[in-house]
């Protein structure tokens, strides 16, 4: 085993955001890995023969690095979420690579990595979390994964629409149309990881398919990948019609947050009767995140905790 390991970055601009301001994340690295780091030009060069080091090195290098690239990374705080993913991630690599995807999927937390590996062994998952803690993003990086790999044949996104009642007849324009505006975060995501031309191409093959919950009532769904988004804003009889209409071979992922929960007042969520219902089927797993799974803009974060903290204080 060679007594050091060296990473070249090429990109000059990638290079001093990485080290970050005073080689502020640098610094960070070092802590994390108990050894230290030295920049020489475009290098950066761990002195250290314990090979346990040099692989957790070179990880964490380039998942910052990817992370960069993404956009995702603009401040310690960013950096210091990378590195709280403790080292069982980092052992098993936990990742997801989208066949033809514009990037590789790191979980950032400890929470999401456990996620993924609920999501592969699993038919059926619930994941509660605030905004930006990656339940959405992650289950259709999955779900993207299973069908461009062939091991599903297509995808079905589904959202209540709250905020026109489910009663979409009154919009102009045909069902796409109508729907467009509420389903345009689920694209977002997509878009995320793969070529827009590509998204279009699946969308267009039926490989994806997008509809309002209330659309589902009568269908079974077989070999398929189902995503329900904003599953706080399901009644309770919506939640079972969507969770019964998965068929042989299907996964289902189910995603939410009990925090912002739009429905009226006197109906109650079918998110939050069925986390307590089917908590007792060992077959599906649930997850919850938290603030610290927050990975947004870092002041999303703080934004979060600090509900968090003023919602227990009341």
């Amino acid at each position: 085993m060679d007594s050091s390991c060296t990473i070249i970055v090429p990109d000059a601009d990638v290079l001093t955001k990485l080290c970050g301001t005073n080689d502020s994340n640098l610094k960070l690295i070092e802590e994390s890995l108990g050894a230290t780091i030295y920049a020489r030009g475009n290098e950066l060069c761990v002195e250290e023969e314990d090979p346990d080091i040099q692989r957790r090195f070179k990880f964490i290098v380039d998942r910052i690095i990817d992370e960069i690239e993404d956009g995702a990374v603009d401040s310690e705080d960013a950096v210091a979420s990378i590195l709280n993913t403790n080292s069982r991630a980092d052992q098993n690599s936990i990742n997801i690579v989208v066949p033809g995807g514009l990037r590789r999927v790191y979980p950032k937390t400890q929470n999401q990595a456990d996620y993924i590996a609920l999501m592969r062994k699993h038919d059926m998952v619930f994941c509660v979390g605030p905004a930006g803690s990656g339940k959405t993003f992650l289950a259709i990086a999955e779900a993207l994964r299973l069908v461009l790999s062939k091991q599903a044949r297509g995808i079905v996104l589904t959202r209540p629409v709250v905020e026109a009642g489910e009663n979409l007849g009154y919009l102009p324009g045909d069902l796409e149309q109508k729907t467009a505006p509420y389903l345009r975060p689920l694209y977002d995501a997509m878009e995320m990881l793969l070529p827009r031309d590509t998204v279009t191409r699946l969308v267009e093959s039926r490989i994806i398919e997008t509809a309002p919950l209330a659309y589902m009532r009568g269908r079974t769904f077989c070999d398929k990948i189902l995503i329900l988004d904003e599953a706080q804003n399901t009644s309770q009889e919506q939640m079972k019609m969507f969770l019964t209409r998965m068929g042989s071979g299907s996964k289902v992922f189910i995603t939410g947050d009990l925090t912002q929960v739009d429905l009226p007042n006197k109906v109650q969520s079918g998110l939050t009767q069925a986390l307590a219902i089917l908590s007792r089927v060992p077959e599906i797993g649930m997850m919850r995140m938290n603030g610290s799974d927050v990975c947004r803009n870092s002041l999303v974060k703080k934004i979060v905790k600090a509900y968090e903290y003023g919602t227990d204080k009341n």
